[in-house]
């Protein structure tokens, strides 16, 4: 797997995650506190005492391009003409027989509803389809989660079902829906998909 790599599609565009970015994702996420604590992943309190967490942004960074080296995550922030405003990470790359990976992502709430984060996803499916050779590609949102669960909705991403207790999420284990794509779902990719299905409001 190369690595860095950018993807772009008009002023939307996943490049690395540095660290440099960190003041402007720093206020990003002080801004968006509220907007973000309810879908955060957390660590339970055996992750905490292991010493999983880094310890500042610049270490999140190293260790999110180590494993981006390593060809197991691809660490991306979501920009918008330039500008930072969110953050999707391919996580979870297993080749072999399985060929999959998992996306999470989050977007600055004023950015919100401009049809950013659905590209965004939609960039990282095809990119790990179709130049990684990936078999398939799962997201996994709290059913709470309505604004997420509309991205993938958007998408036509599959809809697998319930994994109850899936991931600790503000500081629970919580549930969540599986949605998924595969190779081949949509011989165009989930890019041309949500451009030939996207509506002029999201623009």
């Amino acid at each position: 797997m190369t690595w860095p790599v950018t993807v772009t599609d008009g002023p939307v565009a996943l490049r690395p995650l540095r660290g440099r970015d960190g003041r402007t994702w720093k206020a990003i996420r002080l801004r968006n506190q509220d907007w973000l604590k309810e879908w955060e992943a957390t660590l339970p309190p055996e992750g905490r005492q292991s010493g999983e967490i880094p310890t500042n942004f610049r270490a999140m960074v190293r260790k999110m391009g180590r494993e981006a080296r390593e060809g197991r995550a691809l660490p991306w922030a979501i920009t918008y003409e330039g500008q930072l405003v969110g953050q999707l990470t391919v996580g979870g790359i297993t080749l072999g027989s399985l060929r999959a990976c998992y996306i999470g992502y989050w977007i600055d709430e004023d950015h919100a509803g401009r049809g950013i984060t659905p590209t965004a996803v939609a960039m990282a499916c095809d990119y790990c389809t179709s130049e990684l050779g990936l078999h398939r590609v799962e997201i996994n949102i709290r059913p709470e989660n309505t604004a997420s669960r509309r991205v993938v909705e958007k998408l036509g991403l599959r809809e697998e079902g319930l994994r109850p207790q899936y991931l600790h999420i503000d500081g629970q284990w919580r549930d969540h829906i599986a949605y998924s794509v595969t190779q081949g779902d949509y011989p165009g990719g989930v890019l041309e998909q949500w451009r030939r299905n996207r509506i002029p409001s999201q623009t």
